[in-house]
């Protein structure tokens, strides 16, 4: 028995039916549409952003307009030049007037000594002798020598006289005269020297001496010092130098307190090489000897009157080339400026001179203004 053959499931093409067309976007009149209208989007899109805009602003962009700007306010204060006394101030020491050291004139033994250390003495006083045991017999020695020799020369001389004696015998009687004579004075010299004196009056400011001790000829004993009066050495710099006269009045202030005038009696005229500064003293009595030399002093010289004006310190200020100078207003209220010279300082204020004899001083503002520029001035009270 035949099994029947089975056929095939799936169906033939059709030949004869009509082609199948794929569906296209651009076939949609609607989809068309779309795409004009996203492309219209992204122009807009872009034109925007490429703009900068974002939110406008309800106000217009404010024009910047340059405008000249108005005049600073600044306080002035009036100030009046006057008649001030200009000043010479150095700092010095109190020197004596004579300093000097006591040196024996011969070699001995020491007698004794006549006076002690800080002991106040006067010209001629005996400080210190020595033993006039070899002195005395050089002396009588000298004596003895000196009346031979004069006895041999009255001798030869009458000889000559009388026609027995030589010329020669007559010179060499005087030469022996001679020095017989030499002798004695060297003798009493000796005889001198064997006193130390004081040469001037003053304090025995050391003493190294004492009774038998052998001393030599050359050696200083002690030191003799004058303080009556007293002198104060300063030192004048070059440019203060023409400022100065040998007599002078002069205000000394020490260090202990006490106060003397005194008198310019010296100014150098040689300079010192390592300070280029001139020596100068002051002399001031000091009859009580109540200062002492060595102590320090603060020396005050008057040298003329100047005018200026008397100022606060926190009105100067410098120009652009660095000039020391103070700024003013004058009538037209326009800033000036004027250099200036400090002639004195005192602890609340200076005087300075190169300003009119009246001038309007600029105390406040006048770090934010310059020369030449209009400011609002406005007088200030300094009282307060």
């Amino acid at each position: 028995m035949t099994k029947p053959q089975a056929q095939s499931a799936a169906p033939q093409p059709d030949s004869a039916a009509e082609p199948r067309r794929s569906l296209r976007f651009s076939d949609d009149k609607g989809a068309s549409k779309s795409t004009w209208i996203a492309g219209l989007f992204v122009v807009l899109i872009v034109g925007w952003m490429g703009s900068g805009f974002v939110v406008p602003s309800e106000d217009p962009e404010p024009v910047v307009r340059r405008t000249t700007p108005e005049p600073v306010a600044v306080a002035v204060t009036p100030s009046v030049a006057e008649t001030v006394t200009q000043f010479f101030q150095a700092e010095g020491q109190a020197l004596p007037d004579r300093d000097t050291m006591l040196v024996a004139e011969t070699s001995g033994d020491i007698a004794e000594v006549l006076v002690r250390k800080g002991q106040d003495v006067s010209a001629g006083d005996v400080i210190a002798r020595f033993d006039p045991s070899n002195s005395d017999a050089d002396t009588n020695r000298a004596a003895e020598q000196l009346a031979s020799a004069q006895r041999e020369f009255d001798n030869a001389q009458q000889l000559l006289d009388r026609g027995v004696a030589t010329t020669d015998r007559v010179t060499d009687a005087r030469a022996a005269l001679a020095a017989a004579q030499a002798q004695v004075t060297a003798a009493e010299q000796a005889a001198n020297a064997l006193a130390i004196t004081a040469p001037f009056d003053g304090r025995i400011e050391t003493l190294d001496l004492d009774a038998g001790e052998f001393v030599t000829a050359g050696t200083a004993v002690g030191r003799l010092v004058d303080i009556r009066p007293l002198t104060v050495a300063i030192q004048v710099p070059q440019q203060s130098l023409t400022r100065l006269t040998v007599g002078q009045s002069a205000t000394v202030r020490f260090i202990t307190g006490e106060e003397r005038e005194g008198t310019l009696t010296f100014v150098g005229t040689s300079a010192a090489a390592e300070t280029r500064t001139f020596l100068a003293e002051v002399e001031i009595a000091n009859d009580d000897g109540a200062i002492p030399a060595g102590i320090s002093a603060e020396v005050s010289i008057p040298t003329g009157d100047v005018t200026a004006h008397f100022l606060s310190a926190s009105v100067v200020s410098l120009d652009t080339d660095g000039t020391l100078g103070v700024k003013t207003v004058a009538k037209d209220d326009t800033v000036a400026f004027y250099p200036i010279e400090v002639v004195s300082a005192q602890i609340d204020g200076i005087w300075v001179t190169g300003l009119p004899d009246d001038a309007a001083v600029i105390t406040v503002g006048q770090g934010f203004v310059n020369a030449g520029e209009t400011v609002i001035p406005s007088e200030q009270d300094i009282t307060k």
